[in-house]
């Protein structure tokens, strides 16, 4: 039986008002891959914090043993000098630096201040062929996709010599074919003595590669699961998760479908970097009154580039089509003209692009209309407490005030968040893109549920997801995309994984 790596014995880490862990306990043994999971705010990223050094010694209570020593660590240096090293969901990789600069940014090869460059492309090369990505050290970063981005992630980490390696969310971003290149590459370490953290709301990939799993909730230890010696179930996991059970994924829906509302025709945009490239190549649909709309396939196959520029040329150049709402033609050619005519996007990076983490819940939620609550070009905060509270309540967003900082808000309660201010806007169509990444399956129950009752409402929603159970389990219909042209179009009742794939795979030539 191998002996621990890491005990973290009665961590409690309290932020005011609210108790983020409460006694939490967590053994992670020599050469296993541990997987951590639970809903959003149930404490996973706050414990790595402080194991990581994030949050330091004397800001928690509690003990942290590494390989029998006790630790107390004041920042993130003093946890990697030991061999702890996390990647965060967000990728801490500069663009427009080279793959070699980025592994070794921090740790750099140099003798008497003086980078030796010879040294770091030969290391940077034996890191990239341990984590099997082959590209030249020299490429820029921005150059690359966010799959291999992950591998020079990776590679850096282990140009720190990792033992204990911790990753957050690590293939939210990714398609299956890169996901399961990461699994192999953490199955690899394993192989090699190495240690994995693997937090994850994707718990199929979870059942497939942990040697154990902690739950937490509500900031405390629920249970620790044995992976090698019992069968685990993705509906115990769940028990333990969400306190309940949780029978179907995906809510019960009755579709009431009425007339077109939207026809976009022949719709082209040209890549904003390189003009010659055509990233939606005359793209044509359609959709109608109160219907969930699908637009799957692989990542980069145009459709966020697609749902960004028919919101008011968010992203590209050269865009030509035609855009028809409600039997007329409309001129969507800026935000302002997308939101007057009735259209909403709730983008799939909300910390970035969805949100201001540093304001409140209410100066969020009535961004995208502040016309609403002001008379004279004058904000009227009562409106706006009022309409943030009717939110609120309305879908449930966990938090102490509607004056808490954004910033603070677990992943699901941010998206709510976001949906909350684009339906402030009081749109007939919305665009969701990814509107479930990165947040629990409870969480995801709740937006879908919202979906549903948006629809039921007479709006019109397009869908974009990278997740097929979520397309097939939620959408009326489903558009498939490749190389930013539409491959195949099918209803939901005659849809599979396989037919979706079948689609992509014949495009390609395959």
């Amino acid at each position: 039986m191998s002996k621990a790596i890491l005990e973290m014995r009665n961590i409690t880490k309290t932020f005011p008002g609210v108790k983020a862990l409460d006694n939490v306990n967590l053994t992670v043994k020599e050469g296993e891959i541990h997987a951590l999971v639970g809903e959003n705010g149930a404490g996973k990223s706050t414990l790595m914090k402080v194991l990581s050094g994030i949050y330091p010694a004397g800001d928690y209570e509690g003990d942290i043993f590494f390989q029998d020593h006790k630790c107390q660590f004041k920042q993130i240096s003093d946890s990697e000098h030991l061999g702890i090293v996390i990647i965060h969901q967000e990728l801490a990789l500069i663009p427009f630096l080279s793959i070699a600069e980025n592994i070794f940014l921090g740790n750099e090869q140099h003798r008497g201040g003086v980078i030796n460059w010879d040294k770091t492309q030969v290391k940077a090369l034996e890191l990239l062929k341990l984590v099997g990505l082959n590209e030249s050290p020299d490429t820029l970063i921005t150059n690359i996709g966010v799959g291999k981005q992950q591998l020079v992630e990776i590679a850096k980490a282990l140009s720190k010599e990792v033992k204990l390696l911790i990753l957050d969310e690590p293939t939210a971003t990714l398609n299956e074919t890169d996901s399961n290149k990461l699994l192999d590459l953490l199955v690899q370490f394993k192989n090699q003595g190495i240690s994995s953290i693997l937090i994850s709301h994707k718990l199929n990939e979870v059942e497939k590669i942990a040697d154990s799993i902690t739950i937490l909730r509500d900031g405390a230890t629920i249970e620790t699961l044995d992976c090698t010696t019992q069968k685990i179930s993705e509906d115990h996991i769940i028990f333990g998760m969400v306190g309940r059970d949780l029978t179907h994924r995906y809510p019960e829906r009755h579709s009431q479908i009425g007339e077109k509302v939207l026809d976009v025709r022949n719709w082209t945009v040209h890549h904003p970097l390189h003009p010659q490239r055509k990233v939606v190549d005359n793209v044509s649909f359609t959709l109608n009154k109160g219907e969930v709309l699908g637009i799957s396939g692989l990542m980069g196959s145009g459709r966020t580039e697609l749902a960004m520029s028919l919101f008011g040329h968010s992203y590209g150049i050269d865009i030509h089509g035609e855009v028809i709402k409600d039997g007329k033609p409309v001129n969507i050619n800026s935000v302002n003209k997308a939101i007057a005519n009735g259209l909403a996007y709730v983008t799939e990076d909300r910390k970035t692009y969805g949100l201001i983490l540093d304001q409140d819940i209410k100066d969020n939620i009535t961004l995208a209309n502040l016309e609403r609550v002001s008379s004279a070009n004058v904000v009227d905060q009562n409106q706006e407490i009022l309409h943030s509270r009717d939110y609120k309540e309305k879908f449930n967003i966990k938090c102490s005030s509607i004056l808490q900082k954004t910033l603070n808000l677990s992943g699901g309660n941010q998206q709510k968040v976001v949906l909350s201010k684009w339906l402030f806007a009081n749109p007939d169509i919305l665009i969701l893109d990814e509107p479930t990444r990165g947040i629990d399956v409870g969480a995801k129950y709740e937006i879908y549920t919202i979906i549903n009752e948006l629809a039921a409402a007479g709006k019109s929603i397009i869908l974009v997801s990278s997740e097929l159970p979520e397309i097939l389990g939620v959408c009326d219909r489903i558009y498939v995309m490749n190389e930013g042209r539409i491959v195949g179009e099918m209803l939901r009742k005659d849809a599979s994984q396989e037919k979706i794939m079948k689609c992509i795979m014949q495009q390609n030539g395959e």
